[in-house]
């Protein structure tokens, strides 16, 4: 099922940029990191408005966040 890896590309995007949770979530809009916090532990779906912000804040594709068989990482586009 798509999303099932989104949580963790995420982590992995802002883990690789030395960004806190709280950081990253400011960045995007939020108040704090709770949001980046429940999508990356899968406790929540994000919304398409969270992966395009996402999307267009990492410089990846909203289909390598969306497609669980496409991996994120340094070599991203």
């Amino acid at each position: 099922m798509a999303l099932d890896r989104l949580g963790e590309k995420l982590r992995t995007l802002r883990t690789q940029r030395g960004l806190s949770q709280t950081k990253l979530g400011q960045a995007l809009g939020y108040a704090d990191g709770s949001y980046i916090s429940d999508v990356e532990n899968s406790r929540t779906k994000p919304t398409a408005e969270f992966v395009l912000k996402v999307s267009e804040y990492f410089g990846v594709s909203a289909d390598a966040l969306l497609r669980d068989e496409v991996e994120v990482g340094e070599d991203t586009p």
